[in-house]
């Protein structure tokens, strides 16, 4: 048997032992240092328009070039990280949340409650998650915390699911027994013994939820349901650089690969993680 900081140590080293998965954490950094530190390294704000320099190419003063408003774009795209990453991030942070929840519930208790949040989850999942999210969108309105609750109430019923597989197979372990005998709380039971020992395929999904939120938020952006202009979110800078692909493409291309790359690092980071809490992988 090995304590929980012996099974941590061996997942990071599990983790950082394969390049690809160093090479994709990297690139989140520098994309959340870019994020955080956007103020202080973007030579120009975000917001301010001039004309006289619209549609400039990528150059020495603008290296990425400038909209058509004169903005410059590698302000745009360092501020707008701040905006994509956070909808990824906080949309999952929702689903983990209000998905564990009553996956945890349902599993636990069993039963007719079992069914009935089964049956909720069976018609969310119904829907294609982006449809779903659409659809919330249309209905909430657009806007940033709009687009959070969209995004994260179409990701609930993939971790109420995973969260629910997990308890059903270990609510008969004898640590869960031992404590049923010493008459700990449903709650205690739920938060203190099973949860921390269902998470593994939460922490996989998790990070991978976060690239699929980040690409969904874009597509929302696109059609005119997410993040609304002047903010910088990187699928707005997309809807907004749509009119003029023919004769500046850089306007598409350059928040386009920023996307690209984001998601990208963050599935290898999520693939490395799945091998790395895989009991089965492990020495």
């Amino acid at each position: 048997m090995v304590n929980k900081s012996e099974s941590g140590t061996i997942v990071l080293k599990r983790l950082f032992a394969d390049k690809t998965t160093v090479f994709g954490i990297a690139i989140l950094l520098v994309l959340v240092v870019l994020a955080i530190f956007a103020p202080i390294l973007s030579k120009y704000p975000y917001i301010k328009i001039n004309p006289a320099q619209a549609f400039q190419g990528p150059s020495w003063e603008h290296p990425f070039g400038t909209d058509e408003l004169g903005r410059d774009i590698l302000s745009r795209i360092m501020y707008g990280g701040r905006y994509s990453l956070s909808v990824g991030v906080f949309s999952m942070v929702f689903s983990v949340f209000f998905g564990m929840l009553l996956g945890s519930i349902a599993g636990y208790f069993g039963g007719l409650l079992d069914n009935i949040i089964m049956r909720i989850m069976d018609i969310l999942q119904s829907f294609p998650q982006l449809l779903l999210a659409i659809v919330i969108a249309a209905v909430l309105g657009p806007g940033l915390d709009k687009s959070i609750i969209a995004l994260g109430v179409s990701g609930i019923p993939v971790f109420s699911r995973l969260i629910r597989a997990s308890i059903l197979s270990i609510r008969g372990m004898e640590y869960v027994e031992a404590a049923t005998s010493i008459n700990c709380s449903h709650s205690r039971i739920i938060i203190r013994h099973i949860i921390p020992n269902a998470l593994s395929p939460i922490i996989v999904q998790a990070s991978l939820s976060i690239a699929a939120c980040i690409l969904s938020a874009a597509s929302l952006s696109y059609i005119g349901l997410g993040v609304q202009p002047p903010t910088p979110e990187w699928g707005a800078m997309l809807a907004a650089g749509r009119n003029y692909i023919r004769d500046y493409p850089y306007l598409v291309m350059i928040p386009g690969i920023f996307i690209m790359i984001t998601v990208l690092s963050l599935n290898m980071v999520g693939d490395a993680l799945r091998d790395a809490l895989d009991p089965k992988l492990r020495n």
